[in-house]
């Protein structure tokens, strides 16, 4: 199969991999991923730009910042397409945080309860807004309110 053929428009891309081409521009502008150009100056991703784009779209599912994701993809020999050990790989240093980041929602979530016990979301009792009563730390008046100034 000639090279020419295993490229493919950035608008085919855009709709196999299910994103907007301002989303391929926008990766492609952070260096996630890398097109050659035409003689008409139109963008030609190699096909196997698809898996770097499902790579990314899980790696934000998790919650995972583009340069984070762009320093996983830069980690890979000469800028190759992620494999599935790479997935493992990469992706099991994310496993700690995305662990802490449930178990914070989870308590977060146990304590919900507690919101409408309070009815007004009270600056002391709030574990939502001023978890531990942190604000009477920084002493008495309204801390969360913006400075005006005059």
């Amino acid at each position: 199969m000639a090279e020419k053929e295993l490229q493919i428009s950035v608008g085919e891309l855009a709709e196999r991999a299910g994103v907007a081409v301002s989303a391929l521009h926008y990766y492609e502008a952070r260096g996630l991923i890398h097109a050659q150009r035409s003689a008409g100056n139109q963008r030609r991703y190699p096909r196997a730009t698809l898996r770097r784009v499902a790579f990314i779209r899980a790696a934000q599912q998790l919650g995972i910042g583009l340069a984070e994701i762009g320093d996983a993809l830069a980690a890979l020999p000469e800028q190759r397409t992620p494999t599935k050990a790479d997935w493992a790989r990469l992706s099991a240093r994310w496993r700690e945080r995305l662990d802490a980041r449930i178990a914070a929602l989870q308590a977060l979530r146990d304590r919900l309860d507690g919101c409408i016990g309070c009815g007004c979301l009270s600056l002391r009792a709030c574990a939502l807004y001023n978890p531990g009563d942190d604000c009477a730390k920084q002493g008495s008046g309204a801390r969360r309110l913006p400075v005006v100034p005059e």
